[in-house]
């Protein structure tokens, strides 16, 4: 595993753990050249699963595009690395107990969209915006109206 820091690639796991929902390790490296402590996942890579995207293409199913996204959207604010990393696990692993081999982007998306919610309404709301491609700034202004009603309903 190639350090982050210096990119040596002479690195050695110090701690591993196993997550909480046993889907995944989290191991601890060290970097023999420059010291630098980093952390990296171990998941189970599931063959053959696809999105069926809006217009009805089909492609790859990637993990990584949901992180990518879920870091846009959470960009300075304050949710720790780890939070995100259990979010996409935990919507990963019920999306491949509820699908077969194909899984609609609108599962995706309101599955992540949902959880966002229990963790920041501003990442929500930035996710949110691009997964409904808000044209107009009433929608926002709707969708942060209908979140106020749901926190004063409570």
């Amino acid at each position: 595993m190639q350090c982050p820091r210096c990119g040596a690639k002479d690195t050695r796991v110090i701690d591993s753990r196993v997550t909480r929902d046993g889907l995944s390790i989290r191991r601890r490296r060290l970097c023999s050249s420059c010291d630098h402590r980093f952390s990296t996942a171990e998941a189970i890579v599931r063959e053959g699963l696809s999105v069926i995207k809006r217009d009805g293409r089909r492609e790859e199913f990637d993990r990584e595009k949901i992180l990518s996204g879920l870091h846009r959207a959470t960009d300075k604010r304050p949710i720790p690395s780890e939070q995100i990393e259990m979010l996409v696990n935990d919507v990963v692993a019920d999306l491949e107990n509820e699908f077969d081999n194909e899984i609609p982007t609108r599962a995706i998306g309101e599955r992540i969209m949902n959880r966002l919610k229990g963790i920041d309404k501003i990442a929500y709301v930035r996710f949110a915006c691009v997964y409904r491609d808000f044209a107009h700034i009433d929608e926002i202004a709707l969708e942060i109206s209908q979140l106020k009603n749901e926190e004063t309903s409570r």
